[in-house]
């Protein structure tokens, strides 16, 4: 016959199990009174604390781990989207900076051009540069304006530094420039300092002229400035050429060879100078000066018969009268009387 557990057996198990708890209880009281006297409880709980710290770390280093890797997405991906925004900045300034740069040094350009045009006082028509030919054989200019502005064959062309070259072809729309560095091309050129007159020769680099045949009596020195000499009628007189930069003996030893820099800038520059008139001419020596207002001396002549015309002959006197005989303007006696047959004794001119 199986047993049966009766209501005395479930009141003693809820009894011990009462009991229990009051102990609990009665343990926990004891010791929160103890701590909060005493606080040698907090001491074992930092105690503890010290102990858990590495499984604490432990267990929350996925987790930080997990959260770094986020944030160093985040952090590189802003970073790479900022260093390209930065990037397209800098090459934008950049771009700007070169366009102002240009703009500088063409404003520097024009100015030049201005300057030379006002310190010559010359009538000179500006025209760009359409296209550029630098070969060693033959050195060009193709500009934008021809026949239909006004451009001739044979003008003269120049920039703020000296004399470019001159015009050979014409078409109504562009016209081409021959350099002065062209191989075919010579100038008569004259050096400032003391005037010599010598011929540049173009060497068919745009940095570098020749002079050949230079006798070596002549006073020519390295870092003369050779101006145009007038001479043929081309190119107007003054205006600079070059520099001489090297002076050496030919094979002949009989003979000096010069090597100048050109003073145009031949390699550079969008614009040029034609000129449309020659300047006018400098006077030689000293200028009369004009003959002063209310001088009349100076100004009229001192006798008709310097003027040209006979001289007068002096009014007769009437009859009877004892007048003296009047003198002309050269110093001679006239008849006091025109009815007289023998003239009167002449006076020698005085």
């Amino acid at each position: 016959m199986p047993s049966y557990a009766g209501p005395s057996a479930a009141r003693s198990g809820d009894v011990a199990g009462t009991l229990r708890l009051l102990a609990y209880l009665a343990v926990a009281l004891t010791l929160v009174v103890l701590d909060h006297r005493g606080g040698w409880l907090s001491q074992w709980r930092n105690q503890a604390d010290l102990l858990v710290q590495p499984l604490w770390a432990v267990a929350g280093f996925p987790g930080q781990v997990v959260e770094r890797i986020g944030e160093d997405a985040g952090t590189r991906s802003q970073l790479a989207t900022e260093n390209r925004r930065l990037r397209n900045d800098l090459l934008v300034a950049n771009a700007r900076l070169a366009r102002l740069q240009a703009a500088t040094a063409e404003n520097a350009r024009l100015r030049g051009l201005l300057g030379a045009v006002e310190r010559g006082g010359i009538d000179v028509q500006l025209a760009p540069i359409l296209d550029l030919d630098l070969d060693p054989t033959h050195q060009r200019l193709v500009l934008d304006a021809g026949s239909g502005d006004g451009v001739r064959i044979g003008q003269v062309v120049i920039d703020a530094g000296g004399v470019v070259g001159q015009i050979i072809a014409v078409t109504p729309m562009h016209s081409t420039v021959l350099l002065l560095t062209d191989p075919d091309h010579a100038l008569p050129v004259a050096v400032l300092r003391n005037g010599v007159r010598l011929v540049a020769h173009g060497t068919g680099r745009s940095d570098r002229l020749t002079l050949g045949s230079i006798p070596l009596s002549s006073d020519v020195k390295v870092g003369d400035l050779l101006v145009t000499s007038g001479l043929g009628k081309r190119f107007p007189a003054g205006f600079p050429i070059g520099r001489v930069v090297a002076l050496r003996p030919d094979d002949s030893r009989a003979f000096l060879v010069g090597a100048v820099r050109p003073a145009a800038q031949l390699d550079r520059g969008r614009d040029v100078l034609l000129l449309r008139h020659a300047p006018p001419r400098p006077v030689i020596g000293p200028v009369p000066a004009p003959a002063a207002a209310g001088n009349d001396l100076d100004a009229a002549p001192a006798s008709p018969s310097a003027a040209g015309t006979p001289p007068p002959r002096a009014a007769a006197a009437p009859a009877g009268s004892s007048a003296r005989p009047a003198r002309s303007a050269s110093g001679r006696v006239v008849p006091s009387t025109p009815g007289q047959g023998r003239p009167q004794p002449q006076e020698p001119s005085r």
